[in-house]
């Protein structure tokens, strides 16, 4: 079973890690209704179709994140994306960093000795910490912000630049360890 993660929604398909990447693709696009999207495994994007599913070292119950092109997404006439929408999204994905990640963050750079011989536990947090920095970046990315409306570019910039500046920190301090 492969687990699939589109903003809240998650997909599970029972399919064998031989499958090659470009069937798995059809699979999740009849799924999805997209036609176009990345398929990301552990901040990595999977790219070769003719690979099997084992070739990016998936498990079962691995879990990949889907991201559609923005041209792609389904459109209905009941849904409208409005710069005020976009600036929602923004600013929940900024409070949710600063609620959920920033404290994790801190204590994670906090405890991080300057030499220590057994390191497995802290490179699985910084490893985690990182990933989901980079999925927040991800979903900033796929935040609309039509090219008239200035004050959704101005915060996606700015909240971009934010997170940016927490995996550099991050990046960073575990540099210098």
């Amino acid at each position: 079973m492969v687990n699939v993660k589109w903003n809240k929604e998650k997909f599970s398909f029972n399919v064998p890690l031989e499958t090659r990447l470009a069937d798995f693709r059809q699979i999740v696009a009849e799924e999805t209704h997209l036609d176009a999207f990345k398929l990301i495994y552990k901040g990595a994007i999977m790219k070769d179709d003719k690979a099997p599913l084992s070739a990016y070292h998936l498990k079962q119950s691995s879990s990949i994140t889907l991201l559609p092109h923005h041209d792609t997404l389904p459109t209905s006439s009941s849904i409208q994306n409005t710069e005020q929408t976009s600036l929602s999204n923004i600013q929940q994905e900024l409070a949710s960093i600063r609620q959920g990640l920033i404290p994790s963050l801190d204590l994670f750079l906090d405890a991080l000795p300057q030499k220590q011989p057994s390191m497995s536990a802290l490179e699985k947090e910084h490893a985690r910490l990182g990933e989901l920095l980079l999925q927040s970046l991800l979903r900033l990315d796929a935040i609309s912000t039509d090219g008239e409306w200035e004050d959704a570019r101005r915060e996606r910039k700015a909240a971009v630049k934010e997170v940016q500046a927490l995996l550099d920190r991050l990046d960073d301090a575990w540099s210098a360890r």
